[in-house]
């Protein structure tokens, strides 16, 4: 099994930057080859934010997101980062890493393998 904790959530105002942080463990080898982050607001569907390889690549963000948020990933702390900058109050949601062991970024939901627990992310106007 992999297990996933997220860290980092909480409340700013409109414009404001967040850093969260999603640690894996549990098994290694290919279990998770790519990294997401998904969120998902009441009322709504899971969306996708943003993805990155473990081995390296450009990484994937959704065009909602491109140029405020920065997916990244530290190996010797097995834990991936998404850096949220000018958060908008359409930002807020409950924000969830997830992992796949599908090396072609997947940008769908049930094409993620394990999922963490998630932390929310409100942006006040």
């Amino acid at each position: 099994q992999v297990q996933l904790v997220e860290s980092g959530g909480g409340l700013v105002q409109a414009g404001g930057s967040l850093r969260l942080s999603c640690a894996a463990s549990g098994r290694t080898f290919n279990s998770y080859a790519t990294m997401g982050w998904f969120r998902q607001a009441p009322g709504k569907e899971r969306e996708f934010v943003a993805a990155i390889r473990w081995s390296g690549g450009s990484p994937a963000y959704a065009d909602s997101v491109k140029g405020r948020f920065t997916i990244s990933r530290d190996h010797a702390k097995n834990t991936v980062y998404l850096q949220m900058n000018s958060l908008k109050p359409e930002d807020t949601a409950v924000y969830y890493c997830a992992a796949t062991p599908r090396v072609v970024v997947p940008t769908i939901a049930n094409q993620y393998d394990y999922w963490g627990q998630g932390t929310q992310v409100t942006a006040s106007s």
